[in-house]
């Protein structure tokens, strides 16, 4: 790699971590292909919430319908329950309406079909995130004020 290259790729990288920080975004991946076996492939991400990334392999073993109630372990992958409430869309999680009122919900909370569970902020608007079923609330995924991304789990009704 020439000098000349080196610094037009540095320059780029540092162009991405601009856009990252203007936009408020937590990670970028951009890939250039220069020729059959040349390539720049870069990702750029600063802290935030952790990305939780899971792929087939990682997905437990189906738990049979008469098994007892699951316990929660930090480690458990909160995408891979069937009462996961997924968000709809990237933005900042909220679970009360203001700072300092009442969350909406919380652990162990009995919710009806339609109930507002937390506010989801995107692009300066607030969006009310209903329950897609009635049942009780297991776990809460996200912390008040975090960036969610879309079809990441937010909680767990069951």
């Amino acid at each position: 790699m020439t000098d000349k290259t080196h610094k037009s790729e540095v320059a780029f990288i540092q162009a991405l971590a601009e856009l990252l920080r203007e936009n408020d975004l937590t990670e970028l991946r951009v890939k250039r292909e220069y020729g059959e076996s040349d390539s720049l492939d870069v990702r750029v991400s600063r802290g935030g919430a952790p990305v939780v990334m899971s792929t087939p392999a990682q997905l437990p073993a189906p738990v049979a319908a008469a098994a007892a109630p699951r316990e929660f372990a930090k480690s458990d992958d909160p995408s891979t329950f069937p009462g996961a409430v997924t968000s709809p869309m990237v933005g900042t999680a909220y679970l009360s309406s203001e700072p300092g009122a009442d969350v909406f919900v919380k652990i162990g909370d009995t919710v009806q079909e339609g109930q507002t569970l937390m506010i989801i902020e995107a692009m300066k608007t607030m969006n009310q995130i209903p329950s897609p079923r009635s049942g009780t609330v297991k776990r809460i995924v996200v912390e008040d004020g975090s960036p969610v991304e879309f079809g990441a789990p937010l909680m767990i009704i069951e």
